[in-house]
């Protein structure tokens, strides 16, 4: 079994920009030599609205569908780009309500595993 270079990002919620305070609400993984880039999103209303009662819930899954969407898009503004620069352009710096995190590296022989594995250590909420 071989493994490949993965790269990825936490997908952050910052409610009110001014406090800082962030909920994780999903992943963004890109693996060149499997030309595999993809984000999944798993938002909390719950966990939105205790950071911010007044947030805009369906607005900030609007902005967190636009991720998805940039991976798979075949048409829109990000159809030409190659999938590095779609990954490099979805983890720019922004200082908006939606972000993401740093840039981190591993191995893996199966992407989408690993994928799921992180959305589940680094986003949903430990169960009993």
């Amino acid at each position: 079994m071989s493994l490949d270079v993965y790269e990825y990002a936490v997908i952050r919620v910052v409610p009110r920009v001014e406090r800082g305070e962030q909920i994780n609400v999903g992943v963004l993984l890109y693996c060149q030599p499997r030309a595999y880039l993809c984000a999944r999103v798993e938002l909390s209303p719950d966990r939105l609205l205790s950071l911010d009662p007044a947030a805009d819930v369906e607005g900030v899954r609007l902005a967190l569908s636009a991720y998805e969407l940039a991976c798979g898009e075949e048409s829109g503004p990000l159809a030409a780009e190659s999938l590095g620069s779609r990954f490099r352009w979805l983890t720019a710096p922004r200082s908006t309500i939606v972000q993401t995190g740093p840039v981190h590296a591993g191995l893996t022989a199966d992407p989408a595993a690993e994928l799921d594995r992180l959305l589940g250590m680094l986003v949903r909420l430990p169960t009993n």
